[in-house]
């Protein structure tokens, strides 16, 4: 927002969250020990959604979802808070409609997920079906900053852009401002994370300084573009 970010992503706690590295295992862990709850998450949502004007995008494992009753409920609870985009990593394309389907009637955009390993024609259809964007895993494994990125996502982003018009948002492993130059340089946006996290944790007292100064430098480095960031 202030600081440049174009939408921010919610994470919700989960106990198992597969998809995440040490980072973010552990403030889910935190989080949970803390009281902290989807129902907990979403209200926090609807208290500050008049005061952001990005758009709001929740990142769930799919078994969280399911604890609110169904699809549409779900999709219900999630539109009346203000979100405006799902990604929930565990669930496969051909389980998905359900919930897209409840999604798209409250014009909450399902963003659909294509990494490394996921084979061309693949790519094609998770993007085709997806809305809002589609995420791109910049490595195989789980988040966590990087010193490194693949030298491989430059392809699975170009698949993307071949197979739809929605912009192509890379994540995993991004942490810093020179990942972020290359990545925007054939990518229409990044996700931050783990690397945002790490900083809040070594300096807790200053967690809102800290990251609005992150985010931008991250921003600083994409700034000539019109890519997003988050």
């Amino acid at each position: 927002m202030a600081s440049g970010a174009d939408l921010m992503e919610l994470g919700i706690p989960f106990s198992d969250p597969l998809a995440d590295g040490a980072t973010l295992q552990r403030i889910n862990q935190v989080a949970l020990e803390r009281g902290s709850s989807f129902r907990a998450a979403l209200e926090v949502v609807s208290s500050v959604r008049s005061r952001i004007d990005v758009p709001l995008v929740l990142m769930s494992y799919y078994n969280p979802l399911l604890r609110l009753g169904n699809n549409e409920g779900f999709a219900e609870a999630v539109g009346r808070a203000g979100i405006d985009g799902v990604i929930v990593p565990d669930l496969p394309l051909e389980e998905s409609e359900p919930l897209r389907s409840a999604c798209r009637d409250r014009e909450i955009d399902l963003i659909g997920m294509v990494a490394p390993t996921t084979p061309p024609e693949r790519v094609a259809a998770i993007a085709r079906a997806a809305s809002g964007f589609v995420y791109c895993v910049s490595l195989k494994g789980v988040t966590g900053a990087r010193q490194q990125l693949s030298t491989g996502v430059g392809d699975l982003v170009e698949l993307v852009h071949r197979s739809t018009t929605l912009p192509a948002i890379v994540g995993f492993g991004i942490s810093t401002p020179e990942h972020v130059r290359d990545v925007t340089s054939f990518a229409d946006g990044v996700v931050v994370a783990s690397a945002l996290m790490d900083r809040i944790e070594k300096e807790p007292a200053r967690r809102t300084e800290v990251a609005a100064d992150f985010v931008r430098e991250l921003k600083s480095a994409c700034r000539r573009s019109p890519q997003l960031s988050s």
